[in-house]
């Protein structure tokens, strides 16, 4: 029951910060978790990818009528494309764990990649009005796009988190809390695809209901929070949470990628 109760409040605060700049959530329960070492890396991914999916789901019934414009069109090509790429990473994390046979090397991998992904997404949140963004229109190239989001979320079990955020300030010219809403938007398709893949193909990995349960229960408190929590703050708050976020992440993702690496040197 402790153990629940802990997994509670992570995903209550993780996700109620996620849910406002559109992060999800797993961005930060993902390498938490595995920094705790209280669950397999696997079991992380899936559970944390659970808790994402109602918080995003909560997160946009809650904000449906907040003023902030949800390119449906746009985002939706980006969501099928991200539920391709989500099948996709999918597959490239069962062929890993199933080729390794080490959840310590998995974890490695995973948060050496988080930690790549997550520099490079500061370094732009930092200096992006000082570059050029796009406006993509064409079909094809936003769902190639969204592949390329959905194979990250899914393979590192983070939801999509910071990646989607950084994808559409850049190619879409979105402002902070209309790339916050868009990301939540495919972060509920991608975050579907993955673990309905996971059931089908009978890889879900070993968990404790009770501390699923949690988790998902801090999910759906962090909506409501969240949402309350937005309508105080304006664009330039969001960005400042957002570059907060980023370096938490990364300290801990840095962290997590030495002490796996460790373990498998001894």
């Amino acid at each position: 029951m402790g153990i629940a109760v802990l997994l509670f409040f992570i995903c209550l605060v993780a996700s109620t910060v996620g849910s406002i700049v559109g992060a999800g959530g797993g961005v930060i329960i993902k390498p938490v978790l595995d920094m705790i070492g209280i669950m397999p890396v696997s079991t992380v991914s899936f559970c944390s990818g659970c808790t994402v999916l109602v918080m995003a789901v909560c997160s946009l019934l809650r904000g449906r009528k907040n003023g902030v414009k949800l390119e449906v069109k746009t985002s939706t090509i980006l969501a099928i494309g991200a539920v391709i790429g989500g099948l996709i990473g999918k597959w490239l994390f069962e062929q890993i764990r199933g080729g390794v046979g080490s959840e310590k090397l998995l974890g490695s991998v995973q948060a050496i990649v988080l930690t790549i992904i997550t520099t490079g997404v500061f370094l732009y949140v930092c200096f992006k009005d000082r570059l050029p963004s796009k406006h993509l229109t064409n079909p094809l190239a936003i769902a190639i796009t969204g592949v390329f989001l959905g194979i990250i979320s899914s393979f590192l079990g983070i939801g999509g988190g910071t990646s989607n955020v950084a994808v559409l300030f850049f190619f879409f010219s979105m402002d902070a809390k209309q790339a916050a809403k868009n990301s939540l938007y495919i972060i509920i398709f991608s975050q579907l695809a993955s673990i309905i893949t996971s059931v089908a193909t009978k890889s879900v990995p070993d968990f404790s209901w009770l501390n699923l349960i949690a988790m998902m229960c801090g999910g759906v408190a962090s909506a409501f929070i969240g949402a309350a929590i937005s309508k105080r703050i304006d664009n330039k708050g969001v960005e400042k949470l957002l570059k907060i976020l980023l370096l938490i992440i990364i300290a801990i993702d840095l962290y997590n990628a030495i002490r796996y690496t460790l373990a498998l040197a001894a």
